[in-house]
């Protein structure tokens, strides 16, 4: 398969968190530290034939490493928690304002250009991601709009620069090592904001930690693994459509395993969504130049 459709495999089996701690019951930092604490053990056996093929990475890719682990801790615990200050609808198109920031960070650092069928149809993405999310349908909710709104916002800044830093990481090999210091840094920090502001609990149960267990597998090993191999292949704004995938498959797995029943509206904006990324991405165009020059400098094997 291709970058494209890796990269829509990963952004699938990332859908399946959010139901997971739903189920799971737990906080924010709570639920942010077991899902990267869990993913290491399954982790390492795909990291260390890396390891023993290309070694230690350089001096700037552990820093990108050390960046984007600190910018995933902050979107987990700050988007969890906004969802509950302010909503999952509203709390959900903020953090995808993601779609925006990545093109607009590469074009700032790298100089990648921004192709006009992208523009085209970036109000499409955004306007179905706000109806996916329900915000049309169900407005602001939740506990404190003011305070969760703020939390979405910096969740967004947060997941952006992630995905930036996941991506710009992988230019120069190393991306499984790399990935693999993601996780552990985003394990620490979210430790340490559930110890210093948000709570942690060390002891969730059983049950809790199965399903933690199992988000972990699913984002951390499967889903954000796949993104950050295969995203460095690919234009910034492809990735970054790709990845709006992700609330897509939430509200269909929202149907299959919690019962939800999604609006007429809902329905419309998963269309929106699937429609714009068919049209964004779905004809191959000319790579950019970040993933070009990516490409030209490492030759190393995507899988």
């Amino acid at each position: 398969m291709s970058a494209r459709w890796w990269v829509a495999v990963g952004a699938l089996s990332l859908s399946l968190a959010p139901v997971l701690i739903d189920l799971s019951g737990t906080d924010a930092a709570t639920a942010s530290f077991y899902r990267c604490l869990l993913a290491l053990p399954f982790l390492l056996p795909v990291v260390l034939p890396e390891y023993r093929r290309e070694g230690l990475p350089g001096r700037r890719q552990y820093a990108y490493g050390l960046a984007a682990g600190v910018c995933f801790a902050g979107d987990m615990v700050l988007w969890t928690q906004a969802i509950r200050e302010v909503g999952a609808g509203l709390s959900t198109v903020l953090v995808n304002i993601q779609v925006v920031l990545v093109p607009l960070l590469a074009w700032l650092v790298d100089r990648e250009p921004v192709p006009r069928r992208f523009l085209f149809w970036l109000p499409v993405l955004v306007a179905g991601t706000a109806l996916t999310g329900g915000l049309v349908d169900s407005g602001t909710s939740g506990s404190d709009p003011q305070a969760g709104t703020v939390h979405a916002v910096l969740a967004a800044l947060c997941y952006s620069g992630f995905l930036f830093l996941l991506r710009k990481g992988g230019f120069q090999g190393h991306v499984k090592v790399t990935y693999m210091l993601v996780v552990v840094t985003a394990a620490a920090v979210s430790a340490l904001a559930g110890v210093v502001h948000y709570g942690l609990d060390f002891a969730p149960g059983l049950p809790a930690v199965a399903l933690l267990a199992l988000a972990a597998v699913s984002s951390g090993v499967i889903g954000w693994l796949l993104v950050a191999i295969h995203s460095p292949h690919l234009a910034s704004h492809v990735g970054a459509v790709l990845l709006l995938l992700t609330p897509v498959g939430a509200l269909g797995l929202g149907v299959a395993v919690l019962g939800e029943r999604p609006t007429a509206l809902q329905l419309v904006g998963c269309a929106l969504i699937l429609a714009a990324a068919y049209f964004t991405v779905g004809r191959r165009g000319r790579p950019s130049r970040a993933a070009a020059d990516s490409g030209s400098a490492r030759r190393v094997p995507a899988g």
